[in-house]
């Protein structure tokens, strides 16, 4: 049998500190935004366009982003995560607040499990920072979609150059992290929050691999005063889906 690749393995790792967080993560996600993520996700379902369409919610973790992507018309949300216990957590909150349930699934980015062209939107929020293989996610998100569908993508981002960069910079790695790890007993998952971002392409460099993956119209908007990002794009009309596997959502 051969040895696991770094990737997977550093995959195995997001994903066994996700798990462990899922008690903690609704809390922590309110309060390191000051609660401004509920507000963030809905304007990502809205760019989605998903009215009366098919929407995949990836990285879905409790499932916040695929209520609002229900709220804004979508006739049917599969919300697919790659750790067990958040999708567990997730449909223990819908049903105790009486939301409509996605269909949870249990999956993987850069190895989806639905034919190509099978969705009329693909939308993640927070996940692209947590991606081994970022490229291939991407190429993964667009086979996916329709023809003509949109992808969209809330995240963390590098803020643009000038002195509140270094401001929001220094809040982020010096306060707002190392709280997060005291608040919520687990140091090591939110110094990873910190880290992730590192090697994470600057807004306008993620919008080019996002086309290059094939999404065309590429754009973005910052918000949060430019250290979170909203970024789309649409895939073309008749463009080929690529690699094609499993069948529609279940």
């Amino acid at each position: 049998m051969s040895e696991p690749s770094s990737d997977q393995v550093n995959a195995r790792q997001i994903q066994a500190m996700f798990s462990r967080i899922v008690p903690r993560y609704d809390r922590m996600n309110r309060w390191m935004t000051l609660g401004l993520d509920g507000r963030w996700r809905r304007a990502a379902a809205r760019k989605a366009e998903p009215e009366d369409g098919w929407a995949l919610d990836l990285g879905a973790g409790t499932g916040d982003l695929s209520r609002a992507l229900h709220q804004a018309g979508a006739r049917r949300v599969v919300s697919a995560d790659f750790s067990r216990r958040m999708l567990v957590a997730g449909q223990a909150k819908a049903a105790a607040g009486h939301h409509r349930q996605p269909s949870w699934l249990l999956a993987d980015a850069p190895a989806l499990p639905f034919a190509d062209d099978t969705f009329d939107a693909v939308v993640s929020g927070f996940l692209l920072r947590n991606l081994v293989d970022l490229p291939a996610g991407l190429s993964e998100m667009i086979r996916v979609l329709k023809p003509g569908g949109r992808l969209v993508a809330l995240d963390i981002t590098h803020p643009p150059a000038g002195p509140l960069a270094a401001i929001t910079r220094g809040t982020f790695h010096r306060l707002v992290t190392p709280l997060a790890g005291r608040l919520s007993g687990d140091r090591d998952a939110y110094r990873y929050l910190a880290e992730s971002l590192s090697g994470f392409p600057e807004a306008p460099a993620l919008a080019a691999l996002i086309a290059e993956a094939g999404g065309q119209e590429a754009g973005f908007q910052r918000l949060g005063g430019g250290a979170m990002a909203l970024h789309w794009a649409r895939k073309a009309a008749g463009s080929p889906g690529g690699r094609s596997q499993g069948s529609p959502a279940a």
